[in-house]
């Protein structure tokens, strides 16, 4: 399903200093069980759609810049079922782990710069990330979790059912309030935009 995720708040100012020991935040919105809800928007030549999106975190491995999870969309104009959901896995922007720079997916480092700016909170990293990817950014005090994320399988519905999942996101996750942005790349996609924007759900039990 691809997906470009809007600002929802406005962000804080970010710090990117060189350090040798690298991490992201300790986040607690950031954790197995936390479940978040949304809508998604396309836009194509021909239509623009829109429809809701829950998504909620199975597993979360800071330590490896690890995490995974389901996204839900409802009511999708394509599909056959009303509701299509898809597992996905995480690579956490760690400078340890996983750099701005993705090294595959059809990404190359300019398709990486051109999706990574249109956050504002990323811009005060850019110029390190040019030099090496940010390997020498310490994050460990960023407000932001910056990630990739790529969906594996359709869960409940089979690969004709009209949605492709070849892309991934670029995603920015805030940490003082769970709001998730982020930007679909898929360099064969027929949309021209793809829009996703969630908040994180009061009651983490179940998806509202």
């Amino acid at each position: 399903m691809p997906v470009r995720v809007a600002e929802i708040s406005a962000p804080s100012q970010v710090s990117g200093t060189i350090s040798r020991h690298t991490s992201p935040p300790a986040c607690t919105l950031l954790s197995v069980g936390q479940a978040f809800s949304g809508t998604q928007n396309v836009s194509s030549i021909q239509k623009e759609e829109a429809w809701r999106v829950n998504v909620r975190i199975q597993g979360c491995d800071l330590e490896h810049g690890y995490l995974c999870g389901t996204m839900e969309a409802l009511n999708v104009p394509m599909a056959d079922t009303p509701i299509v959901v898809t597992f996905w896995e995480g690579e956490i922007v760690d400078t340890k782990n996983y750099t701005f720079f993705t090294g595959k997916w059809d990404a190359s480092p300019e398709d990486d710069k051109r999706h990574w700016t249109k956050f504002p909170s990323f811009l005060p990293l850019l110029s390190q990330v040019e030099i090496d990817g940010g390997k020498s950014l310490d994050l460990s005090n960023c407000p932001y979790i910056f990630m990739r994320w790529k969906e594996q399988y359709f869960v409940n519905v089979g690969t004709d059912c009209g949605l492709t999942i070849a892309g991934f996101y670029y995603v920015c996750f805030s940490c003082s309030d769970g709001s998730i942005n982020g930007f679909y790349y898929d360099p064969n996609s027929r949309f021209e935009v793809a829009a996703l924007s969630t908040q994180r759900c009061c009651n983490i039990c179940s998806l509202v």
